[in-house]
């Protein structure tokens, strides 16, 4: 019975809670996108970062190494090397390029007048390598281990690209912790100054409330619900804004990609992340919330 009327009572504060959202249509809406756009922020610097990462990845089947053997290798050792590394682990492909075929790539770019004032073959033979990954650890380990093949001279590799990439993209995941420490504080202040105009609004009430018995847990209530559900919708805005922002940027990436090749798009926030927006909502609305009412009923008694 206890059980079935404390329940109630949760129920009876949610719906008192929606009533209250209701009632100020125009004030619910503003504080609503007001949240929504401090929490689309840290969420699109998220989907940034989530999307270059992925793009990252995806650019490795793209990123070669070219590894220049010493002069003085024939053909037979440099086709042997290939095969040799052709199964190491790290090495997505490679294909050998023999010193014949890159003096003919240099005289079809433009340098025939020069190439042929030369005596003799100047180029050394190269493998041209597509590691498995862009991660700038596992290229420069990559770079060790062909380094210490006595065949090898230099190797021409993305490692500082990559090394760059992955700096960049640290730097934004520290960025958008930052951000959102930030506004989440700010969006626990938002909920918790509503909540307090609306104790002072219902101050009479709440008095009398307590006059016939009420606890100040009873009174709290239908605010912690306010706030939560506040949160929530603000959850709801940001995942809105940032999709509709993702569907404008689309167009232009598809276009961008294009010109590379390739059929790039943004992707949207999946569905445990969208969750966990939610919830991130929920739970700063009704923390600022249980602050504001904490520190308001104190000042009434």
């Amino acid at each position: 019975m206890i059980l079935g009327a404390h329940t109630q009572h949760h129920l009876d504060s949610l719906v008192t809670a929606w009533q209250r959202l209701r009632a100020q249509p125009l004030a619910s809406a503003f504080s609503i996108l007001v949240i929504g756009i401090a929490l689309s922020l840290p969420t699109g610097l998220y989907l940034l970062i989530s999307n270059l990462d992925r793009a990252s990845s995806s650019l490795s089947e793209h990123t070669e190494m070219t590894v220049f053997l010493k002069p003085k290798i024939e053909t037979a050792a440099a086709l042997g090397l290939a095969e040799a590394l052709r199964n190491e682990p790290g090495i997505r492909k490679l294909r050998f390029v023999s010193r014949e075929d890159a003096l003919l790539e240099l005289q079809r770019s433009g340098l025939d007048d020069v190439l042929t004032s030369l005596s003799s073959n100047p180029l050394p033979h190269a493998l041209v390598i597509e590691p498995t990954q862009v991660h700038p650890e596992q290229i420069r380990r990559l770079g060790q281990q062909l380094r210490q093949r006595p065949e090898v001279d230099t190797i021409a590799s993305a490692e500082a690209w990559a090394h760059r990439l992955a700096a960049l993209l640290d730097f934004g995941v520290g960025l958008t912790w930052m951000l959102g420490t930030v506004l989440a504080l700010s969006l626990a202040a938002i909920t918790g100054n509503t909540i307090r105009l609306q104790i002072y609004a219902r101050r009479d009430e709440i008095e009398i409330s307590r006059l016939i018995g009420a606890t100040d847990r009873f009174i709290r209530r239908p605010f912690l619900y306010f706030g939560a559900l506040q949160g929530l919708l603000g959850g709801l805005a940001a995942l809105i804004l940032s999709g509709l922002a993702i569907l404008w940027l689309n167009q232009s990436v598809a276009e961008l990609a294009s010109t590379y090749g390739s059929s790039f798009r943004l992707a949207h926030l999946d569905a445990p992340i969208s969750l966990l927006l939610l919830a991130c909502g929920a739970l700063l609305g009704l923390a600022g919330a249980w602050l504001s009412v904490a520190y308001t009923l104190r000042d009434f008694d």
